[in-house]
């Protein structure tokens, strides 16, 4: 046979659910399987997850195969997952698509076989056919087969850390389809069975095996140093034979079959094994080699009674369009393998044709003896890749992986409590490594996505951003002499005087003027008698001032006619008091209303008040973070339906403030009935003072930012109660910022999962989120001449590519 046509030699039978009857008798249960992501497991994980496939798999009974295959093919990214809806949507949207990666697809076999005895001759044709009434025949065999198989996979799935999905009767034709073609895509074709090459279509076929004990060195691990992250003082892991697996950046396939055998009667022939070769030994010293590595097996055999004897399979294949790459493919994976001290097979002609055509899942029960090492089932399994590609989430905040660069979407707001109970965040990150430029691409997504924004800020880092919403934001810094832009007085009918409102406005204006002392119920109950009377009395605009003058006009009777006790209420010292922000009172400036009630916050999805120009004048800081709260109240509070955030930019700065602390508790404690987030900026955690107030909310915070610290991240794992792991992440973070391709990486934890992403973006983006510099002055002047922010990022990016 000098080609195959899938058509004329199709290997499945029948496809029932996620099972294949196969042609050679074969039944095969197919499942993939979802790994954890590249760079998220320590060593201990790597050990975690060994146990796991070993418990799982060491009951399955004898003349199981198990055949685990991982698929790596060369793609460009699609931007099929990123929204486009907006200027910087779009322009990130274009920026990733077609950006090459490496996917990676992951498929476990479970094969039971017509041959029980796993005792095949040195090559068999894949594709030979038997009577489909044998099939039937084993129904019983079948069923007690799934039943073994269904336990594995629940155990696995329970652990949590890897999961099973059975693979549906589309997906396995494809996946046959794909693999007899070549992975050759637009077309297909025939197998080409040559002596001298194996292609498919346009693509050209090699493979390297380990094929025999003799093949391995003495060590053989769960996991092992990863070079490139790790540092003097700190070792980065990754599973043993990773180096095979996304690293590789090529088109290949990893291939590992375990033919699970009968122990007893393994023990049997080894033991026959030993005799014969201790009569030869002295005859070479290869029968010396081969009868040490056979009396370690026998040694572990005996002493550990959970040993499970098995044969395996690990092959490589590999292809590429042109044949003269297949040997600086074949260079890389050989060296890939001398780091590992292993010694793998390459062959050739007939060998070459037999072992790719059976690494197919259907015929991966047909290699012989000479095909397969013998060893115990833990050794084997630590020739299992155990992770994967970052994976997104369906929703989320976009960031990028560490493996290719491309987009990644990481669900940081949890709707359904996944991963975390509370979604309040915390960005660490010292001066001049990226924090605002990290918290406005949070926060922007956020703003796109539908969620409201109320920001505390001090240094002007979210304006700019902000212009590009005309309509839908507001900045309300202090201007000497200007208004400050909010009237919390103000309702559009009626309607919107609601006793929430009403106990709002008494709290408000009780901070105002109540001179710090604790309120009473009884004067809580007089001013919101009042409140209520002054919306029933008047239609007109309403405002600070029009309450001033309602209640002085009122004063003789206002008490009586409410029926409030003099004692309750002090008209006289209330008058007095406020008359510093009516009229032409000291601050009365910070209170002045426009006719056309333009500034209602209740219409502005992004509010940012900039604190400071104010935070040396502790009056108008005081009025400011009352607003702040009234706010907080008729946005973020206001619909429990609607999502929201209030953000703590320079938050050490912020401290400073009286009270900031206890307020920002109150907002944590008060978060939790709400559908809203908090987030706080901080250069260092130690900035936060160790007290039980911190302690509180740094337990509420449960999504970790961090930034590059050359100081060190000691004190940010002791206080968040980091894992070893999370400080290796933390210490191998490296910044790109030169050449075409710049970002920075980012630690997250999410919960209790964690890695290093990066930030990469498009040039609009970058120029969107600068926030001081030249580059800023630049865009800036461009803005206040075209009054368009878009505009002016576009000939900012024109003048300067």
């Amino acid at each position: 046979m000098k080609s195959i046509k899938l058509s004329a030699y199709h290997p499945i039978s029948d496809i029932q659910e996620n099972i294949i009857f196969s042609t050679n008798g074969n039944v095969v249960a197919c499942y993939e399987v979802i790994l954890p992501e590249i760079y998220s497991l320590s060593e201990k994980d790597f050990e975690d997850l060994h146990n796991i496939w070993f418990q799982a798999i060491k009951s399955l009974p004898a003349g199981t195969v198990i055949h685990k295959q991982d698929i790596y093919l060369k793609k460009s990214y699609s931007s099929e997952l990123l929204p486009k809806c907006t200027y910087l949507a779009e322009a990130t949207h274009t920026y990733f698509k077609g950006r090459n990666y490496i996917d990676h697809t992951c498929y476990l076999f479970f094969i039971l076989t017509r041959n029980k005895t796993l005792n095949n001759p040195k090559f068999v044709n894949p594709f030979r056919q038997i009577q489909k009434a044998i099939i039937s025949e084993l129904d019983e065999n079948v069923k007690a087969f799934l039943n073994s198989v269904r336990d594995t996979v629940s155990f696995i799935n329970n652990s949590r850390r890897i999961n099973l999905i059975p693979v549906q009767e589309g997906m396995i034709q494809n996946l046959t389809n794909a693999y007899f073609n070549g992975f050759n895509e637009g077309f297909d074709t025939d197998i080409l069975l040559d002596k001298e090459q194996f292609n498919i279509g346009k693509n050209y076929f090699d493979v390297l095996a380990v094929n025999s004990e003799l093949c391995f060195g003495e060590n053989i691990q769960t996991s092992k140093t990863n070079d490139k992250f790790t540092s003097d003082d700190f070792k980065f892991h990754q599973g043993f034979i990773d180096g095979f697996g996304l690293a590789l950046k090529e088109n290949h396939i990893v291939n590992q079959v375990l033919y699970l055998d009968d122990k007893h009667k393994w023990r049997k022939l080894l033991d026959k094994k030993v005799e014969e070769l201790k009569k030869s030994s002295n005859f070479g010293s290869q029968n010396k080699l081969i009868l040490g590595k056979i009396q370690d097996i026998l040694e572990q055999i005996n002493a550990d009674d959970t040993s499970r004897i098995i044969r395996g399979h690990l092959n490589i294949i590999f292809w590429d369009q042109e044949i003269k790459n297949l040997n600086a493919i074949a260079s890389r994976i050989k060296t890939e393998f001398k780091e590992l001290d292993i010694v793998p097979y390459y062959p050739k002609g007939t060998e070459r044709k037999n072992y790719i055509l059976n690494s197919y899942c259907c015929f991966s029960s047909n290699f012989s003896n000479e095909d397969l090492y013998v060893t115990d089932l833990k050794h084997a399994l630590c020739l299992f890749v155990n992770n994967t590609n970052y994976k997104s989430d369906p929703e989320g905040i976009i960031f990028n992986d560490r493996e290719h660069n491309i987009p990644v979407i990481k669900d940081v707001w949890d709707e359904g409590k996944r991963r975390i109970k509370a979604r309040n965040f915390a960005i660490f990150a010292p001066t001049g490594e990226g924090k605002s430029f990290l918290a406005n691409n949070i926060l922007r997504q956020y703003f796109e996505n539908g969620v409201r924004l109320l920001i505390i800020d001090l240094g002007g880092s979210y304006t700019k951003f902000a212009k590009l919403y005309p309509g839908k934001f507001t900045v309300l810094r202090y201007e000497s002499g200007k208004s400050l832009g909010i009237n919390p007085f103000y309702v559009q009918n009626q309607s919107d005087v609601t006793p929430e409102r009403l106990e709002e406005l008494s709290v408000f204006l009780f901070e105002l003027f109540g001179s710090g002392h604790k309120i009473t119920k009884a004067e809580s109950v007089s001013i919101k008698k009042i409140l209520r009377f002054y919306y029933d009395s008047l239609s007109a605009i309403h405002s600070l001032n029009s309450f001033y003058h309602f209640i002085e006009n009122n004063q003789e009777d206002l008490l009586e006619g409410l029926k409030i006790h003099a004692d309750y209420f002090n008209i006289s010292n209330f008058l007095h008091i406020m008359s510093e922000y009516v009229d032409d009172g000291l601050y009365s400036f910070l209170f002045e209303v426009n006719e056309d009630q333009t500034y209602k916050i209740e219409d502005k999805r992004l509010i940012v008040f900039e604190l400071d120009e104010v935070k040396d004048n502790k009056e108008i800081l005081s009025v400011m973070l009352k607003l702040i709260k009234s706010a907080i109240q008729r946005t973020i509070w206001r619909n429990r339906s609607e999502k929201g955030i209030i953000l703590f930019d320079e938050f050490a700065k912020q401290l400073k403030f009286e009270n900031v602390l206890e307020s920002v508790e109150f907002y944590y404690q008060a978060i939790r009935k709400q559908n809203g987030a908090i987030g706080i900026i901080l250069q260092s955690i130690n900035q936060l003072p160790e007290n039980s107030t911190s302690a509180s909310i740094l337990e509420n915070t449960q999504v970790i930012y961090s930034l590059h610290n050359e100081k060190g991240y000691e004190e940010l794992v002791r206080r968040l109660k980091l894992s070893s792991h999370d400080l290796n992440q933390l210490k191998s973070i490296r910044n790109n910022l030169t050449g075409d391709r710049k970002y920075t990486e980012i630690f997250i934890k999410i919960g209790k999962e964690s890695n290093v992403f990066r930030l990469e973006v498009p040039r609009e983006v970058y120029a969107a989120y600068l926030t001081d510099g030249s580059e800023n002055e630049q865009i800036m002047a461009l803005y206040d001449k075209y009054k368009s922010m878009e505009k002016a990022i576009n000939e900012f990016i024109s003048k300067t590519r």
